[in-house]
């Protein structure tokens, strides 16, 4: 017979050998009890010598070389086919989760079996909550609130924090709409019945789109904050680009949004607000392209 696999880790890595190495040490340091798991490591054709570091280290982890740089979604799909676990973990490569965090949340889920997906609180590296962790639809009346700054302004606010979620009690469990793809907790039922992540998008609004998709088949999100893990958000590729790579890749954050907003909203709005939309998010893609270059 054979054993059952409670979880399947999938760590994507892309030239962040360091981190990456950090990650599957607090793996390793995991008080795992009960819960049986694989850890799957998909690599997009680094350079910096991940893969031969990991072989020589972690002769346990499933490694899945690409010839090149498939971006989060397709890459993340790569693993999930690999993976045998009842529960599919998206974990970043410059995150490092606590002891008991991942057996915790594997427990939370067993508890809440209306919870297609949950994540912990995933803390920054000076302590704060990563708002990425924790958030709603982008919605136009979420974006709008964001993008203007009124949410800064009234964080607490039902009305104006609508997409951080920041009026809702942050010391229990609670639903929310988008959790981080840093720490992305889904049940294999629930690929098996929405489909994988969307391979349109290349980086970012991949997460957002699979929770759009989960919660439209009845299924919940939660936030649980009675674990947590650390996300050393910016300290991998992105940081160490100069000034135009990261306008340009804010630009591609908006292009995404656009995908987003085409693919679950043109069809629900009014034409107006729906043009406002592509107006807004076509002025923000045109300045940071043109000073990108």
């Amino acid at each position: 017979m054979k054993e059952r696999i409670d979880v399947s880790i999938i760590i994507l890595t892309y030239n962040t050998r360091t981190l990456t190495l950090q990650c599957l040490q607090s793996l390793s340091e995991t008080a795992w009890g009960d819960v049986t798991k694989e850890i799957i490591v998909v690599d997009n054709a680094s350079n910096d010598a991940t893969v031969d570091s990991i072989n020589k280290l972690y002769s346990d982890v499933i490694l899945v070389r690409n010839s090149k740089n498939l971006g989060f979604a397709k890459a993340n799909n790569i693993g999930i086919r690999r993976a045998k676990g009842r529960y599919i973990l998206l974990l970043n490569s410059d995150t490092e989760v606590e002891k008991d965090s991942i057996p915790a949340m594997i427990a939370f889920m067993d508890s809440h079996p209306k919870a297609g997906v949950s994540t912990p609180r995933v803390l920054l590296s000076d302590g704060t909550l990563d708002p990425a962790c924790h958030r709603g639809f982008p919605n136009p009346w979420a974006a709008f609130t964001y993008m203007s700054g009124l949410e800064r302004l009234f964080p607490k606010s039902r009305l104006f924090s609508q997409y951080h979620l920041g009026y809702k009690t942050m010391t229990l469990a609670h639903t929310i709409d988008v959790p981080s793809g840093a720490f992305f907790l889904v049940r294999r039922v629930v690929i098996d019945q929405v489909g994988m992540l969307d391979e349109d998008y290349f980086m970012y609004g991949e997460d957002i789109d699979w929770a759009y998709r989960i919660k439209e088949k009845g299924w919940e999100i939660w936030f649980n904050p009675q674990t947590s893990i650390h996300h050393k958000k910016k300290q991998s590729g992105r940081a160490n680009a100069g000034s135009m790579m990261k306008r340009k890749t804010d630009a591609y954050f908006y292009e995404t949004m656009k995908l987003f907003y085409k693919k679950h909203y043109e069809k629900v709005y009014p034409r107006l607000v729906t043009g406002l939309v592509y107006l807004a998010l076509d002025l923000r893609i045109t300045v940071l392209s043109v000073l990108g270059k």
